[in-house]
């Protein structure tokens, strides 16, 4: 099946829409990583011991990665069967809606032990609306993308995300430094009010873009597939298996940007809320023009060699972030943890679209992407409660927790050493096993 040429300027239409699209909708996602981190524990938490609290509220984080399987299963059909389109518009408007909602919850004080359960919900409501938006984001932009410049294009989604990461640290800063009274009573709640309009300018965005060329030609000719799921599973099980795989590596993600920040800001280090969320702001600074490159690099050598640079780098610099925080020296641990996430883990981070993409046909591609990496990111999703337990009574045991995420990147690796290298296969063969697959496969069309 032949893909129709892509209009001009659609691809960079396409990459602006994914990284404006993903900043705005991982803005959302990500406040809610800082507010577990500094603010939840006393807010909805505040009747247990200090350290129960913490692990309450960071399991509370946790809880959206376990609704993302379940998000990724129906976004994921839907995605394959509607358009790429409608799901990123979708996911934009559910995020925005549940984390607003966040923002206008009592607290434990006022409404007792039905704070947070709300307070959950609304956290499963943003697993599900992540679970489409990236697979979606990433699919619109691979299948927009010159086919010697996918890894480049699709790299924006995951730019984005850090663009969101940092307007989110951002925005805590100088919430996280107003008094304490403050702090607890209104202003943790502003970022999230601020959500309403990170949804009205990604939907306005959104709206105005074009369904990818490659679904409009595989619904015109082959017809979309009813059961995207069975079709996946059959032709294509062992590349979800890699991708799920290849997701753990988000760990070192989570672990960076949540059980570091409680474990530098608690009583046994003793380093400020604000000093913290400098090391995450830089970090992702570094990071926006670290992934692009990482990408670039994967168009010319493969996507193979640069997601291990990232996934076994990963593994290594962990180890020394973690220790540069138990010493105590903040401009230590400011220079490691720009390289750890700003540089090395970006290189995962920044080749992932395209790699996992590359792996599906298009006509289960959105679906293949959402589930795979969901399941992974479920669990990378709850390391931060299984890093709070590891990390002993005190919370301190920070090489523990160190040897755990570095045991979470093995899989990424086997992943990506069992995986075909696709980049430079045509992108109207990707996901084909054989010349005559395409014409032997079948197809159950609506």
């Amino acid at each position: 099946m032949s893909v129709p040429d892509t209009p001009a300027g659609q691809p960079r239409k396409a990459a602006t829409a994914a990284w404006i699209g993903s900043a705005l909708e991982y803005y959302d996602f990500f406040i809610y990583g800082s507010a577990a981190a500094l603010i939840f524990p006393e807010v909805f938490f505040d009747e247990s011991d200090p350290a129960t609290a913490t692990l309450l509220s960071l399991a509370t984080f946790g809880v959206a990665y376990a609704a993302r399987p379940v998000g990724a299963l129906f976004l994921g059909h839907f995605g394959d069967r509607l358009g790429r389109k409608k799901i990123m518009v979708f996911t934009l408007i559910l995020m925005g809606v549940s984390t607003f909602l966040i923002g206008c919850l009592p607290t434990r004080d006022q409404v007792g032990t039905l704070a947070p359960v709300l307070l959950v919900l609304c956290r499963v409501l943003q697993g599900i609306s992540a679970a489409g938006e990236q697979a979606s984001a990433n699919s619109m932009t691979l299948e927009h993308a010159p086919p010697n410049r996918r890894g480049f294009f699709t790299s924006f989604t995951l730019s984005g995300t850090q663009g969101g990461q940092l307007l989110a640290t951002l925005v805590f800063i100088p919430v996280a430094a107003l008094p304490e009274e403050q702090l607890l009573s209104w202003g943790w709640r502003v970022p999230f009010w601020m959500s309403v309009a990170v949804a009205v300018v990604g939907f306005v965005i959104r709206r105005k873009l074009d369904e990818t060329p490659a679904f409009e030609q595989q619904a015109a000719t082959e017809g979309v597939v009813k059961l995207p799921l069975v079709v996946l599973l059959r032709e294509h099980w062992a590349d979800v298996l890699r991708v799920i795989g290849g997701a753990l590596v988000a760990s070192v993600s989570t672990i960076f940007t949540v059980w570091a920040l409680s474990y530098a800001t608690s009583d046994s280090v003793g380093m400020s809320r604000s000093s913290m969320l400098w090391v995450g702001a830089l970090a992702n600074l570094v990071a926006l023009g670290a992934i692009p490159l990482w990408a670039t690099l994967s168009d010319r050598i493969g996507r193979r060699p640069v997601f291990l640079i990232g996934a076994a780098g990963s593994a290594v610099m962990m180890f020394l972030y973690l220790w540069s925080i138990s010493t105590g020296s903040y401009p230590l641990t400011l220079l490691l943890g720009i390289v750890t996430f700003g540089v090395v883990y970006s290189a995962a981070n920044g080749v992932w679209p395209s790699f996992y993409g590359e792996m599906f046909s298009t006509r289960v591609r959105l679906s293949g992407m959402a589930i795979g990496t969901q399941i992974g990111f479920a669990v990378a999703g709850f390391a931060v409660t299984f890093a709070a337990q590891i990390a002993g009574p005190n919370g301190d045991d920070w090489s523990a927790v160190a040897l755990f995420t570095a045991a979470l990147c093995v899989p990424p690796v086997v992943a990506a050493l069992s995986a075909r290298e696709t980049a430079k296969v045509p992108t109207e063969q990707l996901g084909e096993r054989t010349a005559g697959q395409a014409a032997q496969r079948e197809t159950v069309t609506a």
